[in-house]
């Protein structure tokens, strides 16, 4: 028979231990916000600033795949019926595959249930507006100086020819540049495209346009 001193020590013990467990449950936001880093690869934190996922502001408590301004939701996500409370982020977090088959999160999950816990503890605090959140996104595009303003694209056999507002021409084989849109707020202005280098030897760029119906009517295929 365990002694009355004994069960009391145990029940101080097993208490303990619930309570280091909440404790961690919890989780940390200062440690979340490190952690946080290697999602901002992918999204940004700040309201309305879209990535390749959609922006993580205000997450808790939204229904999933319903972020203002986000067109790129898989159909799975968008029909899964969910609300990002903080159980269901903390099974995202450590399996996107197994909360929702067939979603487009191209992430494996984190198996730390601590490191879980601290960036659903960062994800809550962003959502509460507790903390000031890095802006990470792209550049404002219509900030840029004249040497990225784009002025004239030339095409002449496999080479682009670009001249800026700088009045500096770049070439550029016709594989190693890519033409894009952001119509975003942070984009460029219609009918100003910029030039964004992408390559450490300066040999790839892209041009970024306002709008796609922008790209064929602004090169002209002409010959030097």
């Amino acid at each position: 028979m365990i002694q009355r001193p004994a069960l009391h020590a145990i029940g101080i013990a097993l208490a303990s231990l619930a309570f280091g467990a909440l404790a961690r449950a919890e989780g940390d936001p200062a440690r979340g916000a490190q952690a946080a880093r290697t999602c901002m690869a992918c999204h940004s934190f700040a309201p309305s600033r879209h990535l390749t996922g959609p922006s993580l502001a205000g997450v808790l408590g939204r229904k999933a795949g319903t972020a203002d301004g986000f067109a790129r939701y898989s159909d799975a996500l968008k029909q899964s019926g969910l609300v990002w409370d903080k159980r269901n982020l903390d099974a995202w977090l450590k399996n996107p595959a197994a909360l929702v088959p067939g979603n487009a999160m191209t992430f494996p999950g984190i198996a730390d249930a601590r490191t879980r816990a601290d960036l659903v503890a960062y994800l809550e605090a962003v959502s509460k507006g507790r903390v000031k959140v890095p802006d990470r996104g792209l550049p404002n595009l219509k900030e840029l100086d004249a040497a990225s303003r784009v002025t004239s694209i030339r095409y002449c056999g496999d080479t682009y020819r670009l001249t800026t507002a700088d009045r500096k021409t770049h070439v550029f084989w016709e594989f190693n540049l890519r033409f894009k849109t952001d119509g975003s707020a942070a984009g460029p202005a219609a009918g100003q495209p910029v030039l964004i280098g992408t390559g450490m030897q300066g040999d790839r760029a892209a041009v970024v346009f306002a709008r796609p119906e922008e790209i064929s009517a602004f090169i002209q295929r002409r010959c030097p």
